[in-house]
This record gives structure tokens, C-alpha cells and sequence, in this order.
């Protein structure tokens, strides 16, 4: 079975978030997209301690499809430069980690 990962970033707003997540699951690039409440980011950029609402994803692929959908999530990403950090699932119900497979095997032409 292919490693199964949590892909984590942010976006600036529920809309980006929303168009984001269909974009990845229509393209079979994540099984699933968790779109999280608001939550608050602190952070250094450009020298200074910015503050932003941000609205978290976690999305559900595997190590095959990780570099198709680091890709198109870097693309469709409203900012300059995205957290996009993936993290390897250690273990998982073997059933749902079997779905998460199927869901980003791309169709046979």
C-alpha cells in the first residue's frame, strides 16, 4: 500500500479554501480536504511580526501523488509563498488508508 501523508497549509479566507480543496479532490490529488474554522497565524515576514486569520486545510494523499499536488496547490495558492508541509502517517485504519489510495489513483486512459 502507497504511504499515506497529511498535507497541511493555510488560506487567507473560506472561499480559497473551499475552491482549493474541490480543485485537489476533482483532480484525484487528495482523497480528502479537511477545511478548519479560522484560526489566528503569527509570524516573521519581510522583517516584520505580521498577524493574519488564516483558514487551515488538511489534506489526505499519498507519497505517489505528493509532487503533482504540491504543484497544483503551489499554482492555485493565493500567496507568495505557501506553507505547503506534508507529514507521513505512522499508522492508520487499514481501510481508510486503502480509500485514501483509490481515491488519488488517477483513472486508466
Amino acid at each position: 500500500m502507497p504511504d499515506t501523508l497529511l498535507v497541511l497549509t493555510n488560506l487567507p479566507d473560506a472561499a480559497s479554501a473551499e475552491r482549493i480543496a474541490r480543485l485537489l479532490v476533482e483532480q484525484r490529488l487528495a482523497a480528502c480536504v479537511n477545511i478548519l474554522a479560522p484560526c489566528t497565524s503569527v509570524y516573521r515576514w519581510n522583517a516584520a511580526i505580521e498577524t493574519a486569520a488564516e483558514v487551515p486545510l488538511l489534506i489526505k494523499t499519498t507519497r505517489a501523488r505528493y509532487a503533482e499536488l504540491e504543484a497544483a496547490l503551489a499554482e492555485a495558492h493565493p500567496y507568495e509563498l505557501p506553507e505547503i508541509i506534508a507529514v507521513p502517517l505512522e499508522a492508520g485504519l487499514p481501510g481508510y488508508l486503502a480509500w485514501v489510495a483509490s481515491e488519488t489513483t488517477p483513472p486508466q486512459a
